[in-house]
This record gives structure tokens, C-alpha cells and sequence, in this order.
């Protein structure tokens, strides 16, 4: 990772903000740029809090934009927009489990999100190891690895301290060199 990307200045952070300021001035293949470059994104997010529930996977990223269309007028752009995008997925994803749990069919804790989906590209052994880690480690490996944030756009995302993230990745990422050593 380059050091224009820990202190915000990166091409696509510069190019999301010029694109959000563009769709707030009514140029509406911007907001079609914004979608298409972040919508693998949310649609990983949603994937991996939502299991493989391909309807609800979808119905998260069309609320997710939805959400960004509403709120642009309002919205400061501190990190890439990912990081803006990355609760809102989250958020819907125990949303959609809550309206669920509100119908006969519905399962689980609706105020509980699943345990993260290990993100694609592990091998068996480390799937293995990642579903053994806690929602909290599997959460934060996601992000910082599979995701590629930096811990301050990992505590934004979150809405924790820097020092936080950094724990919690450290913690983590000792639970995993643990797990590695006892096998």
C-alpha cells in the first residue's frame, strides 16, 4: 500500500469526491461510475454478513446506493467512499434480518449479524482457521486483508478508534498465529 493512500490523497479517493460532487450537481453518469466501481464491494460485504444469499446480497446493494443518492447532498467524504459504504451494507444486511425474524420463516437473533463469511481466495486450511476466530477477528482480518482499508479507514468504518482497530487486528491476528501453531 502507498503512502498516498494512508493520508487520503489516492487517485480513486480524489476521483470518488470529484464523482460525488459531480452527481450532487445533477450529472447522473457520475453516480453510474460511483456504482460501478464500488459495487463488488458492497456486494462482498453483503455476502459475507448475509451468507450465500444471493436475493439478499442484491437487495443490500440496491439499498446501499439508494442510501448514497439520498444522502450526497450531505455527505463528507473523509476516506474512499468504501469506507463510507462498508456500515451501511452491514447495517442493512441485520436490517433485512430483522424484518425476517418478523415473519414465520425468519431465523436466528435478528439483532445478532452472522459471523462473517470468509472472504473469497482462502484455501480450505485457512477457512478453516478464520471460522475459527470470532466474529470481531473475522471481521476485522476481513477488512483490513480481503478488503485492503487501512486501520484508519478500518476505524472509521466501524466508528472506533484508530487504537482500537489496531488491537483488535493485533488480537486477532495473534489468535490465528496461535491457531497455526497448534496444528
Amino acid at each position: 500500500m502507498n503512502d498516498a493512500r494512508r493520508d487520503g490523497t489516492d487517485e480513486e479517493e480524489r476521483s470518488d469526491r470529484a464523482l460525488l460532487d459531480a452527481f450532487r450537481r445533477g450529472d447522473g453518469d457520475a453516480f453510474r461510475q460511483l456504482y460501478e466501481r464500488h459495487r463488488a464491494f458492497v456486494l462482498r460485504v453483503a455476502m459475507r454478513f448475509g451468507g450465500a444469499d444471493n436475493e439478499l446480497a442484491l437487495d443490500v446493494l440496491q439499498e446501499t446506493f439508494a442510501w448514497l443518492a439520498r444522502r450526497a447532498p450531505d455527505l463528507e467524504l473523509r476516506h474512499r467512499l468504501s469506507t463510507l459504504l462498508y456500515p451501511v451494507a452491514r447495517h442493512l444486511v441485520r436490517d433485512h434480518r430483522v424484518r425476517r425474524e418478523r415473519y414465520p420463516d425468519g431465523d436466528g437473533d435478528p439483532d445478532a449479524l452472522p459471523s462473517p463469511e470468509p472472504p473469497p481466495g482462502f484455501g480450505d486450511d485457512l477457512r478453516d482457521w478464520f471460522q475459527g476466530l470470532g466474529p470481531l477477528q473475522q471481521e476485522i482480518l476481513g477488512l483490513r486483508f480481503a478488503d485492503e482499508l487501512s486501520l484508519e479507514e478500518i476505524a472509521a468504518a466501524l466508528d472506533i478508534p484508530v487504537g482500537t482497530a489496531k488491537s483488535r487486528l493485533h488480537n486477532a491476528l495473534r489468535q490465528l498465529r496461535e491457531k497455526l501453531e497448534h496444528e
